[in-house]
């Protein structure tokens, strides 16, 4: 049984890794319209061959201690995830990512996911900071931010281009001493 962390009575966080590549490819086909609007990879997981690649990549990120992929479950089946990228330990530093399937948003699961990085990171790893970015039109990310108690740091201007089109991006960020005032126990 693989390393599993409760998010509710009825989902949970777990390791999203390359042997669930069908998995994968199968919760990205399903939201693919709805994750593509925000995630890059979203167009680039578009086969099993595909799929195992992009997992395999974080695998080896995990491996060299430079970042993290974990899925979340929701009555057994894979509705999300969240990322510990650019994941630094020599500079105490790592940024989260997050997406959500449309179906499962509303539920409170990635707030609760990324309250578990979060005490991770800080708590056992010893990082110091914990960024969380998203452009500026994505409303919903920036308030899961908020809900965090991250405080909004300013946005980087025209700093990811998606789709043809530059986008502005915001960054918030909570650092050890924002994390010992958490919102959360």
């Amino acid at each position: 049984m693989p390393f599993a962390v409760p998010l509710t009575d009825s989902a949970e966080l777990r390791p999203l890794e390359p042997w669930q590549a069908g998995e994968f490819l199968a919760h990205v086909d399903k939201a693919r319209d709805a994750l593509a609007q925000y995630v890059p990879w979203a167009e680039v997981v578009t086969d099993e061959d595909r799929a195992r690649s992009y997992l395999s990549r974080y695998a080896r990120r995990q491996a060299a201690d430079e970042g993290r992929m974990y899925g979340i479950w929701l009555e057994g089946e894979l509705v999300g995830g969240v990322q510990l990228r650019g994941f630094d330990s020599d500079s105490g530093t790592t940024e989260l990512g997050a997406w959500m399937a449309p179906e499962a948003q509303g539920r409170g699961l990635i707030t609760r996911a990324v309250q578990r990085l979060i005490d991770w990171v800080i708590g056992v790893r010893g990082l110091n900071r914990v960024e969380w970015r998203c452009t500026s039109d994505n409303t919903r990310s920036a308030a899961t931010a908020r809900r965090l108690g991250m405080v909004y740091e300013g946005t980087l201007r025209q700093a990811f281009v998606h789709h043809g089109e530059v986008h502005d991006v915001q960054v918030w960020a909570m650092t050890r001493g924002d994390w010992e005032q958490r919102p959360w126990g």
